[in-house]
């Protein structure tokens, strides 16, 4: 496979921010087809990144017709990732489908017995796994330098950051609110460094507290209360089979002075590391305890400062090697069902008030 032909469902702010300008970076790709049922988003699209005689479709139905396509990345609300990934794989192609994997669980493993029954690659966003930071700290962990890994932290925490376009803030159409827009990327970060795929139960609590206020400060302008209908923060605790213990925090509205995004703090028999001021290794030697601050970049030349291929340029390389070398693809459809089927048992915690116990 000399090049590859990908198409696009959704051309709203993530194909523009994130896969669009990572993707036309690549020389064996070609951005072939755009779909989105604003027809002038994907005209848009097509015209920037698209290459001479690009198709457009409103329907993304007709565009899973063209045999030439052989990638398709789903960049659509929650509630839609399922059924149009299944659809795609059943018509032959490899898909990127954006975080989370599904809006329920069970949505999720509909999408891995698809990708099983049609043999094609499916994997899902989750770019920060490809930061530098990351990267280097999953070499850590995989070195076995810090031990066990049987205490860890993943950590989602805004102060004011509500998104307040598009449907974020729909239940319907999300599924929830931080938990399983930006917690999704912090639990994801963390099982990955454990290499722990197996839970045995969670609780979880759910707040819908400062939602309910008016002109409130926000990153992005006020929200409207009556359309805020998910959570504004959420909060999990997660034990594992093999005695491991995970604590969750998520929020887009947060009394707190305690923020980090799509970070993780790992405790284990050997040492810790943790994301909260640059990366950080600590343990002890000789009878004394240490703490490494890891610098990532390549500072003191001049006009260079060392700077890394950002996250989403890094995925997207990666995704598509593994699709022209047959290799498998960092993040697993199994590893992303886990993810979700965590924070789902968040929610119905929360709901219920009970701890939810998996088979």
């Amino acid at each position: 496979m000399e090049r590859l032909r990908i198409g696009l469902i959704g051309c709203g702010g993530i194909a523009n921010g994130k896969h669009l300008p990572s993707l036309s970076k690549l020389p064996k790709v070609e951005l072939a087809a755009f779909c989105d049922i604003i027809a002038s988003r994907a005209e848009g699209a097509a015209k920037t990144y698209g290459i001479e005689g690009a198709k457009v479709y409103t329907d993304y139905t007709e565009m899973l017709k063209d045999t030439t396509l052989d990638v398709i990345h789903v960049l659509t609300p929650n509630d839609s990732h399922a059924d149009i990934s299944i659809a795609a794989l059943e018509s032959g192609k490899h898909v990127m489908c954006e975080k989370p994997m599904a809006k329920t669980a069970a949505d999720g493993r509909r999408m891995v017995e698809a990708a099983r029954r049609s043999g094609k690659k499916l994997t899902i966003g989750y770019n920060n796994r490809f930061r530098p930071d990351s990267q280097y700290l999953k070499r850590v962990c995989a070195r076995g330098d810090l031990g066990e890994i049987y205490f860890a932290k993943a950590h989602a925490v805004r102060r004011r950051a509500v998104p307040t376009w598009g449907v974020f803030l729909d239940e319907e159409k999300q599924g929830g609110g931080p938990l399983i827009d930006i917690g999704t990327h912090a639990l994801d970060l963390t099982l990955w460094m454990m290499n722990n795929y197996r839970p045995k139960s969670v609780v979880g609590t759910t707040y819908h507290k400062l939602g309910q206020k008016r002109d409130a400060a926000n990153a992005w302008g006020p929200w409207d209360p009556e359309k805020f209908t998910v959570e504004d923060s959420a909060f999990g605790f997660i034990t594992m089979e093999n005695g491991a213990t995970i604590i969750l925090e998520s929020s887009w509205a947060l009394n707190t002075l305690e923020i980090g995004e799509a970070k993780c703090s790992l405790s284990g028999t050997e040492g810790g590391a943790d994301m909260m001021d640059g990366l950080r290794i600590n343990g002890e030697d000789l009878g004394k305890m240490y703490t490494h601050k890891i610098e990532l970049g390549s500072r003191g030349v001049a006009f260079y400062d060392g700077k890394a291929m950002s996250d989403a340029d890094l995925e997207a390389k990666m995704w598509v090697e593994a699709i022209m070398e047959d290799k498998e693809a960092t993040v697993l459809p199994e590893q992303a069902l886990v993810v979700t089927e965590i924070l789902e048992a968040i929610y119905e915690s929360a709901r219920s008030g009970k701890a939810i116990y998996f088979d």
